[in-house]
C-alpha cells in the first residue's frame, strides 16, 4: 500500500524522512505520466462510484496509518512480556500485605473504630503504592494493545480496498467488497484421508504424506493414529490445525509448509518427541508459547511468514535445537532467551526487521552459520559480545545500516565466508573490506590489540605511578626470568668440577 500512488489527499506538510529502500524520486519527473499509468493498470478508475468507493478505502487507510505513526514504536514482545510479569508481581505483593493487614489483632487500649480507620487508611496507602508501581508497565501494555487494534484495522482497510477493486473486476459495482461474505459449507473429507483413517484402524502407521492434495480439512480423527513418526501436510491450503494432533506422541517430523496457516493450536507443545517442525510459507503472526515445551526439536522452520516476535521464553526450553530459520518476517528483536540455546549451529534472520541482537549472543558458542542480511535500516550495529562466537564460519550482514564492525571481531578465527556489501563501513574501510574476510579479521584484531594497548596507557596515565601495566609488566617479568635462568645456567657450567651437581649436569 505504501507504494501505490496516492488517489487523493492533500500533501503533508512535514517532510518525510528518506527511505533507503525506495529511493526518493523528484515529483516533478513523476507526475506528469503517474495519473495515466495508475489509469492503464486500473482501467476501471474511470467508474465513478468504484472511484468513491476507493477514496473512502484509501482515506481510511490513511487516518489509520497516522494514528500508527503517532504512537510512536510498538515496544517488543519481550517488554511486554516483562511488564504482565512485574504487574503481576506487584499484585501479589499487594495481596501479601492485604493479608497483613486484614489479620493484624488489634490492641487492647485501640479504640475499635480508630483502629478500623487507621486499618483502612493503610489499606488505601497499600493500593496507592502499588498502583503507582503498576502504572508505567500499564502503560508499556496499553501502548502494544493500541498498536495491535490499529494494525488490525490497518489490515482490515488494505484489504478492504483490494477487494473493492477486484469485485468490480469481477463484474460487481465495487460496493460489493465491503459486502460479508457468503458462508461455506462444510469441506468434505477428501477420499484419500478416510482411506487412510480406514487403514489405520488396521495396522499401525508411522508415516503419512498428503502434500499437495489441496487439502482444505484435517479432520479430528488424525489425532488418534498414535503411532505416526512423519506427517506430511505441505503445499496444500490448510487453515487451522486441529488441536487433536496432541494424539501424535510418537510423532517426531511434522511438514506444515505452504498452507494458509493463521495460528498453530496451543497443544502442539505436547508433541514431546518432536524433532522437525517445518510451518515455513504460511501466515502465521505469532507462534504459540507452548512451542517452547517441544523440548526434543532438533530443526524449526517459520521463514516466510508474518511473524514479529518469537515466544519470550523459547531459547530456555528449546536447548537441543541446531537448526532455526525465520527469514521473510516481521521480526523486530529477538527474545534474550534465544542466548541459550547453546546447540544452535545455523540461524538465518534475513530479511526482517532486525534492529539489533541480544548483548549476550556470543553464548552461542556452537554457532556455524548467521545471516543477518537484509534487515536494512534498521539494524547498525553488533553487540561486543559478537567475538565470542567462536565457531562461526559463515556471516552474512549485507544490506543492512552498519557502521562499524564490534572491536572483537578478529577474535572469529574460524570465519571463512563474510558477506559485507550495502552497509556505509567505516571500520573497517573498504579497501580492507576488498580484499576479503582474512583481510578483515586481521584489520580487526590489530585494532583490538591497539585498543587494549590504548586502556593501559591510559590507565597508567590516571594512576600516575611508577609502576608498569599489566602487559609491560608481565613482559619484564618474563624477559627477566629468561635473563635469570639464563645466567644462572651460563654461570653454573663456568664453575668447575669440584662444585657441580652430578645429577643436576645429567638433567642439564
Amino acid at each position: 500500500m505504501s507504494r501505490l500512488p496516492s488517489i487523493v489527499g492533500r500533501r503533508s506538510e512535514t517532510p518525510l524522512e528518506p527511505d533507503i529502500e525506495q529511493p526518493h524520486v523528484d515529483d516533478s519527473l513523476r507526475r506528469p505520466h503517474e495519473a495515466v499509468e495508475l489509469v492503464e493498470r486500473m482501467p476501471r478508475l474511470n467508474n465513478p462510484e468504484l472511484l468513491a468507493a476507493m477514496v473512502a478505502a484509501v482515506s481510511d487507510v490513511s487516518q489509520t496509518r497516522s494514528v500508527l505513526r503517532t504512537l510512536g514504536e510498538r515496544p517488543d514482545h519481550e517488554a511486554v512480556d516483562d511488564a504482565r510479569a512485574r504487574i503481576a508481581e506487584i499484585d501479589a505483593a499487594l495481596a501479601r500485605e492485604l493479608e497483613e493487614i486484614v489479620r493484624a489483632p488489634r490492641p487492647e487500649e485501640a479504640d475499635r473504630l480508630q483502629w478500623r480507620a487507621e486499618q483502612a487508611e493503610r489499606e488505601k496507602d497499600c493500593r496507592a503504592r502499588a498502583e503507582r508501581e503498576r502504572r508505567a508497565y500499564k502503560a508499556v501494555i496499553q501502548l502494544d494493545e493500541m498498536h495491535e487494534a490499529y494494525e488490525n484495522l490497518l489490515k482490515d482497510a488494505e484489504e478492504q480496498l483490494v477487494k473493492i477493486y477486484r469485485t468490480a473486476e469481477a463484474g460487481g459495482d465495487g460496493a460489493e467488497g465491503s459486502r460479508a461474505p457468503a458462508v461455506e459449507e462444510d469441506e468434505p473429507v477428501n477420499e484419500e484421508v478416510i482411506g487412510i483413517l480406514q487403514e489405520a484402524s488396521g495396522k499401525c502407521l508411522e508415516r503419512v504424506d498428503l502434500s499437495d492434495r489441496q487439502l482444505r480439512y484435517l479432520p479430528e480423527e488424525f489425532g488418534k493414529l498414535h503411532g505416526l513418526v512423519s506427517l506430511n501436510l505441505s503445499n496444500n491450503q490448510l487453515e487451522i490445525i486441529p488441536d487433536a494432533i496432541a494424539g501424535l506422541e510418537y510423532l517426531e517430523e511434522l511438514h506444515l509448509s505452504s498452507n494458509l496457516l493463521v495460528t498453530l493450536p496451543d497443544s502442539i507443545g505436547l508433541l514431546s518427541n518432536l524433532k522437525i517442525l517445518d510451518v515455513s510459507g504460511n501466515k502465521l503472526k505469532a507462534l504459540p508459547d507452548s512451542i517452547s515445551r517441544c523440548r526434543s526439536l532438533v530443526k524449526l522452520d517459520a521463514s516466510y511468514n508474518e511473524l514479529t516476535y518469537l515466544p519470550t521464553n523459547i531459547g530456555y526450553e528449546l536447548v537441543n535445537l541446531e537448526k532455526l530459520w525465520i527469514h521473510l518476517n516481521k521480526i523486530r528483536s529477538l527474545p534474550t532467551s534465544v542466548c541459550e540455546m547453546r546447540s544452535l549451529r545455523l540461524l538465518d534472520v534475513h530479511f526482517n526487521e532486525l534492529r539489533g541482537l541480544p548483548y549476550a549472543i556470543g553464548k552461542l558458542t556452537n554457532l556455524e552459520t548467521l545471516n543477518l542480511s537484509s534487515n536494512f535500516s534498521d539494524l547498525r550495529e553488533l553487540p561486543p559480545t559478537f567475538g565470542d562466537l567462536i565457531n562461526l564460519r559463515e556471516l552474512d550482514l549485507s544490506n543492512n545500516q552498519i557502521h562499524a564492525l564490534p572491536d572483537t571481531f578478529g577474535r572469529l578465527d574460524k570465519l571463512t565466508k563474510l558477506n559485507l556489501d550495502q552497509n556505509p563501513l567505516i571500520i573497517p574501510p573498504a579497501d580492507i573490506v576488498n580484499k576479503g574476510v582474512e583481510a578483515v579479521k586481521e584489520y580487526m584484531a590489530k585494532r583490538w590489540i591497539e585498543i587494549l594497548l590504548e586502556e593501559e596507557r591510559k590507565g597508567m596515565s590516571q594512576e600516575n605511578t611508577p609502576r608498569a601495566g599489566w602487559l609491560t609488566r608481565s613482559t619484564s617479568w618474563l624477559n627477566n626470568k629468561i635473563s635469570g635462568v639464563s645466567g644462572s645456567v651460563a654461570e653454573y657450567l663456568g664453575t668447575g668440577e669440584k662444585n657441580r651437581d652430578p645429577l643436576l649436569d645429567q638433567q642439564l
